[in-house]
């Protein structure tokens, strides 16, 4: 067993605290392969090259100037990958725990008994980093599933399918069948980097949607585990701040020829051309699952979209 991680890093301060986590806590940690998109103007590939992981790293930096966007930065981390028999998508700032590699093995082998083309997703635990700046749980992983749900105050138009989503409590299963996708916790076979890769014209809003929706129609099924089976953390930042790490901060924004306005208004006209089925080939919408079945699992209706 192999597992490819696909990080997208932009002007990540904590890309070393994420990579000496995940190779420090890993089970087989020489079995793991992580490639970088490292958009940064610091020089870290300095002190990659002096870790003792540094050749199970495939690593490249562009100028975050260049960048345009998540979905692009994981479209090209994708193209990483090696045949590995695993993939792992994070973010770059992710916490792990002790022998998180097996037990998403473990959790993945049980659901591809069950199925043939398994996802195991959700939005992750948090955590944050103490007054020693150790990092610590914020919530401890309870025994809920959180199911991914579309968010009532947002809703489909004419001219946008973009929405929202938040989580409800599950009691009671160790897994639940869900149809989103949480990108910054997504486990499944390294063969989805083939089927489903990632669409370089999404920006940031709808690229769950766009991910969720092209692997339900090709026949993959969407798990979201119990939060105390989930063996890493997410550094989630807080709404209305100002981060360096936002691609969209004004910094970036005053040196760029293409403003993200216009990158965000192309994925949500892109979003729509694939719900509309007019995305060819690898980046449109399956045969295996209608939008008919995904309204019957999500309650989310496509359909009249389609029709346009």
């Amino acid at each position: 067993m192999s597992i490819f991680v696909s990080v997208a890093a932009f002007c990540e301060p904590l890309l070393e605290f994420t990579l000496d986590s995940l190779f420090g806590q890993a089970d087989h940690a020489g079995e793991i392969t992580v490639g970088i998109v490292d958009q940064s103007l610091d020089d870290n590939r300095q002190w990659l090259v002096k870790k003792s992981y540094w050749p199970n790293v495939r690593y490249l930096q562009i100028n975050p100037i260049d960048s345009r966007g998540v979905s692009w930065a994981r479209n090209i981390a994708f193209s990483l990958y090696q045949d590995e028999t695993h993939l792992l998508q994070i973010d770059s700032h992710t916490f792990f725990t002790p022998g998180w590699d097996t037990r998403l093995l473990d959790s993945l082998s049980f659901l591809n008994k069950q199925v043939e083309k398994p996802i195991l997703t959700t939005y992750p635990p948090p955590f944050e980093f103490n007054a020693e700046n150790q990092p610590y749980p914020t919530l401890p992983p309870s025994e809920t599933i959180y199911l991914l749900k579309k968010n009532p105050e947002t809703e489909i138009s004419e001219t946008c399918a973009t929405l929202r989503f938040r989580v409800e409590h599950l009691f009671g299963a160790d897994y639940a069948e869900g149809f989103h996708i949480g990108a910054g916790f997504l486990f499944t076979l390294g063969r989805f980097v083939e089927e489903i890769p990632y669409d370089p014209f999404m920006y940031f809003h709808g690229e769950e949607q766009n991910l969720a929706l092209r692997a339900y129609t090709r026949g993959w099924t969407i798990f979201h585990p119990k939060q105390n089976a989930i063996p890493l953390y997410h550094l989630y930042k807080q709404r209305d701040n100002s981060y360096v790490s936002h691609h969209w901060h004004p910094d970036y924004e005053a040196q760029r020829q293409t403003k993200w306005v216009a990158l965000k208004k192309r994925a949500d006209e892109r979003l729509l051309a694939l719900i509309r089925g007019k995305t060819p080939g690898v980046y449109g919408l399956g045969s295996v699952r209608s939008l008919d079945d995904f309204f019957k699992i999500s309650g989310i209706d496509y359909r009249p979209l389609a029709k346009n």
